[in-house]
């Protein structure tokens, strides 16, 4: 279903173009579309976005001098036109919004959380990989506005960037998301974008650091709603492989990824052929996916 936000507002008037759900919006509906329009700055016609060229060995040259601009707090930025339909799929780099997934996907953690509480499936929400943590906060959201005062948020990220690509996994040679300051995000940060929007409470959980060295002795007991942002191949797998023994029968498993990054999905598609899953993967939008899990 399209966002009740698509083609709203962003680019300067119009009117809602669809509903979701049919029917006129409860003050929920109202809440958690004004917070995804805050989330991603679809609401905010910027036209500022981070330079990155286009050729990989371009972006490994660039990336050096960015680092340098980094030290000084120096950042070079672009004009570009505000483009509604890349904020609503997730396709470009907003420059200060706290997520860049897109409508389209926080629509799809909305689902999957409703879905789970109405079906009394057993566990928290996580999220592996949350960048400046705007999907985080949406998924405390929408347990807040449905009442559930016993699931926990998950938050795992090295905030520090992502890792540089490990020759044990071939899949990730020449990954270039380690070079990128832009995805580097304290932990500090994150948390007070989750103040920012009154969300930061002892339902949210943080876990510091690599996937590998934190997520194997996490105390997560079980898991509705596992969402998976890892980019690349081998914090891809590291997530599946302590999470999705967690996840209950009946909750879901989300990819960020797996359309857009071959890395990603040759990791996903892997884990599921060894572990015999079989449940259907469902498409979120041109990059993301999920499954629910039966058994």
């Amino acid at each position: 279903m399209r966002s009740r936000l698509a083609g709203w507002g962003a680019s300067g008037g119009g009117t809602y173009a669809a509903a979701v759900p049919d029917g006129p919006p409860s003050p929920r509906d109202l809440y958690l579309d004004l917070l995804k329009g805050c989330l991603t700055r679809y609401l905010f016609a910027d036209d500022l976005a981070p330079f990155v060229p286009a050729a990989p060995w371009k972006r490994r040259v660039w990336s050096r001098a960015e680092q340098v601009l980094a030290r000084r707090d120096l950042r070079v930025l672009r004009r570009t036109p505000f483009r509604p339909e890349l904020r609503e799929d997730g396709r470009d780099w907003p420059l200060s919004a706290e997520t860049m997934i897109g409508l389209a996907r926080l629509d799809n953690s909305r689902a999957c959380i409703e879905a789970a509480v109405r079906d009394d499936v057993l566990g928290d929400v996580a999220e592996a990989g949350v960048w400046r943590g705007g999907s985080a906060i949406f998924m405390r959201a929408v347990l807040a506005t449905l009442g559930d005062d016993s699931r926990r948020v998950w938050v795992a990220d090295s905030f520090e960037g992502l890792p540089p690509p490990d020759p044990a996994h071939p899949a990730d040679e020449g990954d270039l998301h380690h070079t990128q300051p832009f995805l580097a995000v304290s932990l500090d940060e994150v948390k007070a974008n989750f103040a920012r929007y009154g969300l930061l409470d002892d339902r949210v959980r943080f876990l510091p650091g690599w996937f590998a060295d934190t997520l194997p002795t996490a105390a997560i007991e079980a898991l509705a709603v596992l969402r998976v942002d890892g980019d690349m191949y081998g914090s891809t797998m590291d997530v599946l492989e302590a999470l999705y023994p967690k996840v209950s029968p009946g909750g879901f498993v989300i990819v960020d990824d797996y359309g857009a990054i071959t890395a990603c999905r040759t990791a996903v598609d892997e884990y599921r052929r060894r572990r015999g899953i079989s449940d259907p993967l469902e498409k979120v939008d041109w990059t993301g996916v999920y499954w629910r899990r039966t058994a």
